[in-house]
């Protein structure tokens, strides 16, 4: 068990908190607040514990100048503050804070500006630059990393920090561990439903799982490269031809594992109005375009499902950008929360949509963090999370 925040007596110290506040943000707008939301009991326990608090967190990728005002956590800090009915200290800047750090008061607030502002010319931050992640530490008394959706990276203000301060993870981070723990010893039979576009950012978690699971369910567009392995038409369906020989290996060597589309909803084109079809996997004509599960794949799926104690969904099923290409995910999603299964949603776009349907409050648990969850259900280490101190 690692340290979290509650083992260390955290008032008058200046704990520095790393957040996960990457949101989505248009016109200075935050469209999606839920990142922020699952942050507030981490931050609320510093509060409460008269601590002095210190946020940092990243905000999109800084490639170039005009990355910088477009990715600022201003508007982050006032969200907090209306969240939390606490005023949160915006501070513009990632160095140069001492004097504000140093007039801090039991349970003040500050907000450093986008960790990855100190990307722009050289990654130090993404880089984990060991000068940069001792200054931050040097800011602070203890480190708390409750940013779960980065704590697969090493990067200086999580690995960084974490080198020279005493630390351990906050409450989101606890919750989400103890949740993808279940995996670890799964009520069988334990199930995986792998959606999504590409089978490359999938192999990882395939040949994990494979061993472990009873069954992996394919859909999404990654459905094509395992059905054009098996010398199946796909017409102009998403493919990735460096994977079939992949994809041939693992289904000659798990055949009752993997389960694939028996049918499949085409069109012509990738539009809204674009009339479609539900054809036979073998049915393709050589300009069809796969964008979802057929009806009678939904049915199957369901079949293999209903016997299922744990689920563990990453992935969209179709090209859910267009609504009428969700009804696969919708569908199965509808299916598996009216049961009393396990559910856990890995991250990313799946938890995204699963919300905008209406579904999130039915599932065990809805991972904040996709490619953190992918490389834990891959069997990875989390450098931000093996830096951090064991409980004794």
């Amino acid at each position: 068990m690692k340290k979290t925040i509650s083992n260390y007596d955290i008032k008058s110290k200046k704990v520095i908190i790393r957040c996960d506040f990457n949101v989505p943000i248009k016109d200075g707008i935050i469209i999606d607040d839920t990142r922020i939301k699952e942050s507030l009991k981490t931050i609320q326990y510093a509060i409460d514990q008269d601590a002095k608090i210190i946020l940092l967190s990243h905000l999109g990728r800084i490639k170039e100048q005009a990355d910088l005002a477009k990715n600022s956590l201003q508007p982050i800090a006032k969200r907090l503050s209306e969240l939390l009915h606490h005023p949160v200290l915006f501070v513009p800047k990632t160095r140069g804070v001492e004097d504000i750090i140093s007039s801090m008061k039991e349970k003040d607030i500050v907000l450093l500006e986008n960790t990855r502002y100190e990307d722009l010319n050289d990654k130090k931050e993404s880089s984990n630059d060991q000068e940069l992640g001792k200054y931050w530490a040097s800011l602070g008394d203890i480190f708390i990393n409750d940013a779960f959706g980065t704590i697969h990276r090493s990067h200086a203000s999580n690995v960084g920090i974490a080198s020279h301060l005493p630390n351990g993870i906050g409450f989101l981070v606890e919750k989400e561990l103890q949740a993808l723990s279940i995996l670890n010893q799964p009520e069988r039979p334990y199930m995986v439903i792998l959606g999504g576009a590409k089978v490359s950012d999938k192999i990882g978690v395939i040949q994990n799982l494979i061993v472990k699971a009873d069954k992996i369910l394919i859909g999404g567009a990654m459905a094509f490269t395992f059905l054009k392995a098996k010398n199946l038409e796909i017409g102009k369906s998403l493919v990735e031809d460096e994977y079939l020989s992949f994809c041939k290996e693992i289904m000659n060597q798990y055949p009752n594992k993997i389960i694939l589309p028996e049918d499949i909803v085409v069109a012509k084109e990738k539009e809204e109005e674009s009339p479609t079809k539900n054809k036979e996997k073998d049915q393709l004509d050589p300009d069809d375009i796969g964008l979802d599960l057929g009806f009678k794949t939904i049915e199957m799926m369901k079949e293999i499902l209903k016997d299922a104690k744990t689920v563990v969904w990453n992935g969209p099923l179709g090209y859910y950008e267009i609504p009428k290409y969700q009804n696969s995910t919708k569908e199965l999603l509808e299916f598996l929360t009216n049961s009393s299964k396990k559910i856990i949603l890995g991250g990313g776009d799946i938890v995204a949509l699963c919300e905008q349907l209406g579904f999130k409050q039915k599932v065990t648990h809805a991972s904040t963090g996709g490619g953190a969850t992918l490389e834990y259900l891959e069997g990875k280490k989390l450098p931000g999370l093996e830096i951090i101190e064991n409980q004794e």
